[in-house]
């Protein structure tokens, strides 16, 4: 049994670092992020028009073609 354990440390050593190093990097941004939004960061975009305009205005056809 002992040498059984002893052949599979590495293994299991090298998925905990992993799992370590995965998980911190998915919790350190949350840690770290900026959390003071101003609201010109919370208003919506809309590529140039007006956010909220009616439905059925005329727009430039220039902005979608590719």
């Amino acid at each position: 049994m002992e040498t059984l354990l002893s052949q599979y440390m590495p293994l299991v050593i090298f998925i905990g670092v992993a799992l370590v190093i995965g998980i911190g990097l998915l919790v350190i941004p949350f840690i770290v992020a900026y959390r003071n939004p101003d609201p010109e960061k919370l208003s919506p975009y809309e590529c140039g028009f007006a956010p909220f305009d009616d439905a059925r205005m005329t727009f430039d056809v220039r902005f979608y073609l590719v």
